[in-house]
């Protein structure tokens, strides 16, 4: 490799979160549009990898040594000397901690850009502000394409992945789905914490209104371990309809997870990082919000359903209620969620 070709690359250092990640993707077509012959590479922890793998912008991903919370700084320093050996043009750092503008400064990245965030001047060196009240997630990234004081254009492009047919397929078959039926797929967890979650009984019972509507349905839990519990819950209070549940929480991994949303009739999800990967597959969604701020990260699929009740305590972007009721999703009716589900399952 040249050293014109060395020198004429980016490097974006990814979000931790899968839906932040995902949120992301407009900024890294932002940055191919202005210079489409610069090679992206994206350093992303393990646990993101699976969405960039199905971003277009990305040309290569490397993948982060680094645990959660720990500055490991010596790890830091063999990246940074692996970034170095490679060269970039710029950088655009992400999250907002000072441990990850640490790598790029080390590996000698001449344009480091990024948000203010934890005392990070000299180390980011093309400085943007946050906004208050603060954008949603898309612009805030996109925000990054430009120059501090310039504005975004006025639309933006929404997240966008790409999944091939024949994974599905393969990932389909493994699991006893049969693509020729019908698959919702509901995503009753939240790796955040429980007040982002609906109750599994309502799960339940809009599990059982689906497979009395829908014919040859097939109802795809979908979840890490953590949420194995919650999709028991569900499928055990689901009466009739927990024959057609298929309660994959814990039993797939986010690539397998990805393959399933691409072929979903429709998805409902509480905020997590499911409900933006199915958003950006452009699949239909009803996305259940309670302690966060719809407007902050909202499904953006052309068909896209919102049911907040907005209730005068939230969103209070705790992990846990701090009032002890969670009323913002106990109160959330199945009736209400339903309303918004019925007419996306009756389209063709």
């Amino acid at each position: 490799m040249s050293e014109m070709n060395l020198q004429d690359r980016t490097l974006v250092i990814s979000p931790n979160w899968i839906g932040d990640a995902v949120m992301a993707q407009p900024l890294l077509r932002l940055l191919k549009q202005a210079h489409p012959e610069r090679p992206i590479d994206v350093l992303a922890p393990p646990q993101v990898v699976p969405v960039w793998k199905r971003i277009r912008e990305a040309d290569h991903i490397m993948v982060t040594p680094f645990r959660h919370r720990a500055l490991q700084l010596g790890e830091r320093l063999k990246t940074a000397s692996v970034l170095r050996q490679r060269g970039y043009r710029d950088a655009y750092v992400l999250p907002n901690t000072l441990k990850y503008a640490l790598i790029p400064w080390l590996a000698r990245i001449p344009r480091r850009v990024g948000y203010k965030g934890e005392m990070r001047y000299g180390m980011v060196n093309v400085m943007h502000h946050d906004d208050t009240p603060p954008r949603s997630m898309v612009p805030f990234y996109a925000a990054l394409a430009r120059e501090p004081e310039l504005p975004l254009p006025g639309q933006l492009t929404r997240p966008s992945l790409v999944v091939a047919g024949e994974e599905t397929e393969a990932v389909a078959d493994r699991l006893g789905i049969h693509l020729e039926r019908p698959l919702v797929a509901f995503a009753p967890g939240a790796e955040f914490g429980i007040a982002k979650r609906w109750p599994p009984a309502h799960y339940a019972q809009l599990a059982a209104r689906v497979a009395e509507t829908l014919p040859g349905v097939q109802i795809a839990l979908l979840g890490s371990p953590n949420d194995r519990e919650t999709c028991d819950v569900v499928q055990s209070e689901a009466g009739p309809a927990a024959g057609v549940i298929h309660n994959l929480a814990g039993q797939t991994s986010l690539d397998d997870a990805i393959a399933l949303l691409a072929q979903a009739r429709a998805v409902v999800s509480n905020d997590s990082g499911l409900l933006h990967i199915a958003s950006a597959l452009n699949r239909p969604v009803v996305a259940l919000y309670g302690s966060t701020d719809p407007n902050y990260a909202p499904p953006l699929s052309e068909v896209a359903r919102t049911v907040s009740l907005r209730l005068e305590c939230s969103p209070c972007r705790k992990r846990e209620c701090p009032l002890g009721h969670h009323d913002c999703m106990n109160k959330m009716s199945v009736d209400r969620v339903w309303s918004e589900l019925a007419p996306i399952l009756a389209r063709r």
